[in-house]
């Protein structure tokens, strides 16, 4: 098996899905929501995928200023491909495409708090979120 990695290849909501839904990443996304994929696509500014031939098997969404910060939205591999470096290998992609001074934050899923560590990334317990409005 070859895993391409292709920078923002055509993509779309049902691909995306149809992803999110075969790994645990799924159950923290609104897979039931097209529209709402389709605006995470348009509006990411660097999309990483893998894929097995026609397959989508993995994606690195972000946002990012190339320079300073790179905010990995979401890491997802499909579970049949998960545990081949897959995950590894997009956030590598991820990185040759920033600036050596850029760093990439995420929020780990709770499954994958053991994931990033082994990766080198540092914990930073000064995160916040705001979910509802002011």
């Amino acid at each position: 098996m070859t895993i391409v990695y292709k920078d923002n290849a055509p993509l779309n909501a049902e691909l995306m899905i149809g992803l999110y839904s075969k790994c645990s990443l799924g159950a923290r996304r609104p897979i039931d929501q097209p529209q709402i994929f389709e605006g995470m696509i348009e509006h990411s500014n660097l999309i990483i995928t893998a894929w097995d031939g026609e397959k989508l098997v993995g994606i690195s969404r972000c946002l990012t200023d190339f320079n300073y910060i790179t905010y990995l939205a979401d890491l997802a591999v499909d579970e049949d491909y998960q545990k081949q470096g897959i995950g590894k290998q997009l956030i590598r992609e991820t990185q040759s495409r920033v600036k050596d001074t850029c760093r990439i934050v995420l929020l780990a899923a709770p499954d994958a708090n053991d994931y990033y560590p082994a990766l080198g990334f540092e914990h930073n317990p000064r995160a916040w979120m705001l979910s509802t409005p002011l």
